[in-house]
């Protein structure tokens, strides 16, 4: 197996990047979780090596989806560009704390003819985890699926009052397929660069009031000009990160006292899971 390409600097986070806005923020924690950081210190959870977590980007056709994640993605932006038909599939590699997470990004076409292909992505937001987890004895290892925190960016333009409108009828749209209460989400005003002062200040204020109703965290970024983009993305795997080893750790303390939870390294350092049970003290 070839090495992976090493990761870009500003895929590695080391702590918690901050909200665009307190008022506006999912959570106002300064740092991850004091139990997130002791397991990655500790390389005691499941998620390590090779979690990742779906994040799905809707809204309103043009209103800025694919031009964000090109910016992103490829830190490029192209002015005239094809509307997406269907569906986008983008992968990014973080480094959190030490551990590798990656980023499933789907970017969703915004053109009504499209909205039923786009749904059926809507149902797969809760994205799983495969792990191989093996025991003492000589049967096989079985393949378990876990499933992970994912995210919705519901990406709006802030220089078209309308497509704030329509966010709430998107975001309805994605959450039908989902369970709420393990989604995490992000509005998201694009074109920033776009948006005069005066309806700057309008749509954002409409926006972070309209975050704190459907329990988003708002940003406003640039796709021109990069502003907020590469911040908006390490947030969003931060977030995802934490809630998905937070899980992890749920899990394995639901799991019999008698179990020891392993990570090891494959010869191509990939990680596996092993669990087996601890001998009778007496």
């Amino acid at each position: 197996m070839s090495a992976l390409p090493p990761l870009k600097k500003d895929r590695t986070i080391a702590e918690l990047p901050q909200c665009f806005s307190r008022d506006a923020a999912l959570h106002t924690n300064e740092e991850f979780h004091s139990k997130v950081k002791t397991a990655c210190s500790a390389q005691r959870t499941g998620v390590v090596g090779f979690s990742f977590a779906k994040v799905i980007v809707v809204g309103d056709v043009a209103a800025g989806k694919t031009s964000l994640i090109n910016r992103f993605c490829r830190d490029s932006f192209v002015r005239n560009y094809k509307a997406t038909i269907g569906v986008d599939f983008e992968m990014e590699r973080f480094e959190v704390l030490g551990v590798p997470f990656s980023l499933q990004l789907w970017d969703t076409a915004g053109q009504e003819r499209f909205k039923c292909i786009a749904s059926t992505y809507y149902r797969g937001a809760q994205g799983t985890r495969n792990i191989w987890s093996s025991r003492s004895s000589p049967a096989p290892p079985r393949l378990l699926t876990h499933f992970l925190s994912p995210a919705i960016i519901v990406v709006f333009d802030l220089s078209n009052t309308a497509s704030l409108d329509h966010a709430r009828q998107w975001l309805e749209e994605s959450m039908e397929e989902n369970d709420p209460s393990s989604i995490l989400l992000f509005l998201v005003g694009a074109k920033k660069d776009l948006s005069s002062p005066s309806l700057l200040a309008q749509m954002e204020h409409d926006a972070i009031r309209l975050s704190g109703e459907i329990r988003a965290e708002y940003w406003a970024v640039s796709a021109l000009s990069g502003e907020g983009v590469r911040e908006l993305f390490a947030r969003v795997a931060s977030l995802t990160f934490e809630a998905n080893v937070l899980a992890e750790l749920e899990r394995s303390g639901s799991r019999r006292a008698g179990d020891i939870i392993r990570i090891t390294s494959t010869s191509d350092g990939e990680h596996v899971k092993s669990r087996r049970r601890a001998a009778d003290c007496c």
